[in-house]
């Protein structure tokens, strides 16, 4: 119900589309009058090519009166829950405002930008590139000087380089990445998105065999050498199995490992079922249950090596031999490749993963750039450098504090659209937000702090005038403002009243009972079969209405040797099965009883007996239930075991339905199609074979569109009134129209409604 409520309201605002945050100008002509409360021309005009501009017949009068009737209407619910005080609650508060977040962050950015940058990746990685690079770490926040040594440190290895020395033993000897002892720098082949992008940048921008100029990245300075670049070999996906063996383990373990991916290799080669292997030997525990499949992937995302081995298959099916990686031996059995995907299909992917990737600094950059041009931001340097100055040792410990008393506070650092923003306000900004510094002077860390401050208010004052600026946005924010509204008054007044008034709702349904009767029907059995063969199984099974549920294998019940006694185990199943049978009618059960080859064949009766009238004396109606003597038997292990024989000392339980889903579910185990049987009331119409025969009792086969058809009619009903236990679900949807009819008036009479026909002439001779 919460979710029709939730289409409901969706509906509502496709109607009302959205309304004006500011207070409607007086001067401005207004359409129309509610209450005190006048709605302008503009807002309507906007609201209603919003939702109508595509029409042909957009702007004649018949449109225009109908969606101004409509709109109204919305309004006036909007009105009525702001009267009443549900717009100053915090819950809804924080909706709007979590809303107001997400609505305001496409106009925080810069589009343009953004939209360069999409189109960018798109192109990279039609290619690849393999490079390699050196690292000379500095902090992303670190002092000038110490910028300034790590740059100068990276130009001299740079000159090394060029001067022939071996790039890969510099990056041995100095590289600060980690790695760079073991692979010399190497990062073998990457495409766009997978580096940081200023180094993306400088490698797809350097020459092969080049270097590139320092490149400042959040990790410090890189030079990196382009050692090639490729056509893009788009992506892969396989299935692997894989046999452990780290790096560093001993050398008996490692060849073990060895030989044994090579003798699963052997099977895979002789046609062994690809799946159970896996299943058997795989150690990758994610994937050998699911046939050692991985996820699509592309250059970069794998070991080089397992790389390599899976885009060097050809075709799908093909099966790599023991592939080695530092996770251990890769048998690699291609199962798909795919080209990049177009443009089109790949845009989106590429705007979220470029929103969380440093690309975003670029457009951040272009933004605040734009905003301080569009908010005249004026600074004061002098100011600033009275600011600077109270900078001490204290900051880089984190314990820096500012002086109340300090005459300089009240100082205007700098303006955004003439507003002030003062020494005092900065320095309060910097007690909070300053952080211990390991390396730097006070007068950077201040200097840092400041740039965040200018940054976060920029950001502010933009966001607090999004309305003022955007109208798409001022009318978005009002269009939740107002749904939100709208839910919460609509469920209290018309969706959860029409479902907990179960009076008012019988009273709607005896004073409308008109609205809801049956045509003729037919009550009646129809079966459709892929073959006659088919159908007459079918028509020969269905008699019985006795089907056996093959998902309803049921647990026996144990006794001991030589006795027809229930243990409390014993009854304790009984009394669940009475419970079933009670609470649902369809349902039949045979209870078999079972005695091992030493007891007396009259145990299986007396077995069965004793669990019937258990079942009975637990409310299970006599009519459900058939009691069977089976006599001995052998079941689930040898007959001269105990455990053999106490498995025979049982009664066991076949269960039944009347159901004929289940008939037709025993037909269809070859083919979920072979038969289709439907047992209901039809109405003409519902049912295309049952509409080709004449509406009379008996029975009927025929052929249509290739199947075969039987078809029992019952009787056919006349027309007759339905009971709401029948209509439900529509009954209260009318109840919930009916009521908010009723509520509409009540509104209108409240805030009565005034149309001014000459604003709405002015619309039509548009």
């Amino acid at each position: 119900m919460r979710s029709n409520q939730l289409l409901a309201a969706v509906a509502a605002l496709a109607i009302a589309g959205c309304t004006a945050t500011k207070k409607t100008d007086s001067k401005e002509p207004a359409i129309a009058t509610l209450g005190s409360q006048p709605i302008s021309l503009t807002e309507f005009r906007y609201v209603y090519e919003k939702n109508n501009s595509g029409n042909d017949d957009a702007y004649t009068r018949q449109s225009l009166s109908e969606y101004l009737d409509l709109y109204t209407n919305f309004k006036l619910k909007v009105i009525e829950a702001e009267k009443r005080g549900l717009d100053t609650t915090m819950a809804f508060k924080r909706e709007l405002e979590g809303y107001k977040e997400q609505l305001a962050q496409p106009y925080l950015t810069e589009k343009s930008v953004t939209d360069q940058l999409v189109r960018e990746a798109y192109e990279r990685m039609k290619q690849e590139v393999n490079a390699s690079h050196i690292l000379i770490s500095v902090a992303p926040d670190a002092a000038p000087e110490d910028t300034l040594a790590a740059y100068n440190q990276s130009m001299k290895l740079r000159q090394r380089a060029q001067n022939g020395e071996d790039f890969g033993k510099l990056a041995q000897e100095f590289s600060q990445d980690p790695s760079a002892a073991e692979n010399k720098g190497s990062l073998g082949y990457f495409t766009a998105l997978q580096m940081v992008y200023p180094f993306e940048d400088a490698a797809y921008k350097t020459a092969v065999g080049q270097i590139s100029m320092p490149v400042r990245t959040r990790f410090g300075y890189h030079l990196i050498k382009v050692n090639n670049k490729r056509e893009a070999r788009g992506e892969a996906k396989v299935a692997h199995i894989m046999v452990r063996s780290t790096p560093g383990a001993p050398a008996a373990d490692s060849l073990a490992a060895k030989q044994r991916a090579e003798a699963i290799f052997k099977r895979v080669q002789k046609g062994e079922d690809w799946t159970k292997l896996a299943a058997e030997f795989s150690e990758d525990a994610n994937s050998a249950a699911n046939g050692g499949e991985l996820p699509w992937f592309g250059t970069g995302r794998m070991i080089p090596s397992f790389e390599e081995a899976a885009f060097g298959l050809q075709k799908p099916g093909d099966v790599s031999k023991p592939v080695y990686t530092p996770y251990g031996w890769h048998i690699i059995k291609l199962a798909e490749k795919r080209n990049l995907s177009p443009y089109e299909e790949m845009e989106q992917y590429l705007r979220n993963k470029i929103a969380k990737d440093s690309r975003s600094e670029l457009n951040k950059t272009a933004f605040l750039k734009r905003i301080k041009h569009e908010n005249s931001f004026i600074e004061s340097a002098e100011t600033k450098a009275t600011a600077m100055a109270a900078a001490t040792d204290e900051l880089l410990q984190g314990k820096w504090r500012f002086n109340a008393d300090d005459k300089t506070l009240k100082q205007t650092l700098f303006t955004i659209q003439g507003k002030p923003y003062t020494i005092g306000e900065f320095y309060t900004y910097a007690q909070e937000q300053q952080r211990p510094r390991a390396t730097g002077s006070a007068t950077h860390a201040m200097n840092v702090l400041y740039n965040n401050f200018v940054e976060s208010k920029l950001v502010e004052y933009e966001r607090n005038n999004l309305a003022n600026k955007y109208t798409d946005y001022r009318m978005l924010v009002q269009e939740y403002h107002d749904g939100i509204l709208l839910f919460q008054l609509m469920d209290e007044k018309v969706w959860s009243k029409a479902v907990e008034d179960s009076v008012g709702l019988r009273n709607y349904f005896n004073q409308n009972r008109d609205k809801y009767k049956w045509a003729e029907r037919a009550d009646a059995i129809v079966i459709s079969a892929a073959n006659k063969e088919l159908l007459q199984q079918a028509q020969q099974q269905l008699a019985t209405r006795r089907y056996p549920i093959s998902f309803g294998k049921l647990t026996d019940v144990l006794f001991t040797q030589n006795k027809a006694e229930l243990s409390a185990e014993g009854k304790a199943k009984l009394k669940e099965l009475a419970n079933m049978l009670q609470n649902n009618q369809d349902l039949s059960l045979d209870v078999n009883g079972h005695t091992d080859a030493r007891e007396n064949a009259k145990l299986a009766e007396a077995r069965a007996a004793a669990a019937t009238a258990y079942l009975k004396e637990q409310g299970a109606p006599t009519a459900q239930i058939t009691s069977n003597s089976l006599g001995k038997s052998k079941q689930a292990g040898p007959d001269n075991t105990e455990t053999g024989r106490r498995r025979n000392r049982r009664v066991s339980f076949t269960l039944y339905t009347s159901e004929l889903a289940a008939l037709a579910d025993n037909l269809n185990k070859k083919n979920p199609l072979d038969v289709q049987i439907t047992e209901k009331k039809f109405q003409h119409g519902e049912n295309k074979a049952l509409d080709t025969i004449d509406w009379k009792a008996g029975s009927y086969t025929l052929q249509q569109n290739g199947r075969e058809y039987l078809i029992l009619i019952k009787d056919v009903l006349p027309p007759a009134q339905k009971e709401l236990s029948e209509v439900r679900g529509q009954a209260i949807s009318d109840y919930q129209n009916y009521l908010e009819e009723q509520w509409v008036q009540e509104l209108r009479a409240k805030y009565p409604v005034q149309i001014k026909d000459s604003e709405v002439e002015k619309l039509v001779q548009k």
